[in-house]
């Protein structure tokens, strides 16, 4: 079962537009660029779990792979397939499903994970969704999930004026604690249930699935911390200038915990 507050959170929709708003730009230009860089040449299969709307899967069906969605929300699915049948080179299916159960047998030259982990609370859950993940691909097969840092947060909270609103800094406390959050009070601005990693943990939870960690990659890094972000976003030369900066950053390790998100890059051995 998926847990009702979170399908309700995303129900409402705003999936579809959240890395259209110029300061949220940052996680979907940094990890297209690290997606080109790690995930094989196409043509190639890419299984994306809690693909949503499809932010991802849609760019990578139209770079030429054969792209297969799976998502617990059904309005995502929805979304997803209404805005693939615009594209002429659109998804291969867009299916409604739970990552710890995925709808799907065939294996994959890439696995993506890029939001289920977000709202897995549950340890032997998360550990259930990389099995799964690893079942889904081919030996050799890379695999790159997405997590939020515990230690990002707080500073986010402090930034949105959201520390005097009731319940927050108690589950702040909370979740930097033990890295398990509950929206306090229903307001659609603090999110719903979700787990936030630190990094160590996030690359441990690969390396129990079997898998080989080829890299802990921070995706906005310290960029978000930039008042004037969403102006460089905007404009394709300063943009550029921003990903090459964060390029040359992104595996430090002193970088990797006040990134908002954190990607780990795995590879299943050849022989298993």
């Amino acid at each position: 079962m998926i847990d009702p507050a979170i399908l309700g959170f995303y129900g409402l929709g705003l999936e579809q537009q959240r890395l259209q708003d110029a300061r949220r730009s940052v996680e979907f230009w940094r990890t297209r660029d690290i997606l080109a860089r790690h995930l094989p040449r196409p043509p190639g299969t890419v299984l994306d779990i809690g693909g949503g709307p499809g932010a991802y899967a849609l760019p990578l069906a139209d770079d030429g792979y054969r792209v297969t969605l799976v998502d617990p929300v059904p309005l995502h699915v929805e979304q997803a397939t209404r805005a693939s049948r615009q594209q002429e080179r659109g998804l291969h299916r867009a299916l409604c499903g739970d990552a710890r159960d995925l709808p799907v047998d065939e294996q994959h030259d890439a696995v993506l994970m890029l939001g289920p982990l977000y709202h897995l609370t549950a340890a032997d859950e998360r550990a259930r969704t990389w099995e799964e993940a690893r079942r889904c691909l081919r030996p050799g097969g890379v695999v790159v999930a997405a997590a939020v840092s515990r230690f990002y947060s707080g500073w986010q909270a402090l930034d949105a004026g959201h520390m005097p609103l009731p319940g927050v800094a108690e589950a702040l406390e909370t979740q930097m604690t033990t890295g398990e959050y509950r929206n306090p009070s229903g307001d659609e601005r603090l999110w719903t249930t979700a787990y936030f990693h630190t990094p160590d943990e996030l690359a441990a939870e690969a390396r129990t699935a079997g898998l080989t960690v080829r890299a802990l990659i921070a995706v906005e890094g310290p960029a978000k911390f930039l008042s004037a972000i969403g102006d460089h976003m905007t404009d394709p030369e300063r943009r550029r200038h921003v990903l090459d900066v964060q390029r040359r950053i992104e595996e430090e390790p002193t970088i990797l915990g006040m990134s908002q998100h954190i990607l780990a890059v795995a590879q299943r051995p050849e022989t298993s």
